[in-house]
């Protein structure tokens, strides 16, 4: 059976982690680090609003002038959060990563953020699904697996 994002988010966690808007750059970064994520998702009064990733902050910090200490993450972030529901299958996933070239992406339930997956956390999971399909394959055209099916006399 294909895994989908709920199944990613039950075997990775689901803890969702989140900036005010009203926060720093320094504040995310913070966060970013004692977490080891890639990106935060920015709330306003309790609503996930957008989303900071590390990509943010590479092209921030071109801006002339750019402190981190001081800067708002409302002016670097990334408006229009692109979302996919937990039953998003595996390959849908990875389908979205690509064709929208993106490395996070945020997991949606019943109108409310459960989770967010990477790219990472999707490719993972194929490789996992991918090597136990090869070796139950492996097992099948194996001489065990027909010796296990023998006649009994």
């Amino acid at each position: 059976m294909m895994k989908t994002a709920d199944d990613i988010l039950n075997e990775k966690g689901s803890a969702v982690y989140s900036v005010s808007i009203e926060a720093t750059i320094a504040d995310a970064i913070k966060l970013m680090v004692d977490k080891r994520i890639g990106a935060v998702l920015v709330e306003q009064d309790g609503k996930m609003v957008g989303i900071w990733t590390e990509r943010d902050l590479l092209r921030s910090s071109l801006s002339g002038n750019f402190d981190p200490q001081t800067a708002r993450i409302a002016d670097h972030m990334t408006l229009n959060l692109i979302t996919v529901p937990h039953t998003e299958s595996m390959y849908r996933l990875m389908d979205k990563f690509l064709g929208l070239r993106l490395r996070h992406l945020p997991v949606e339930k019943e109108g409310k953020i459960i989770g967010l997956l990477s790219s990472g956390d999707v490719i993972k999971t194929a490789l996992v699904e991918k090597t136990r399909e090869f070796d139950e394959l492996n097992k099948m055209v194996s001489w065990e697996y027909y010796e296990n099916w023998r006649w009994k006399k």
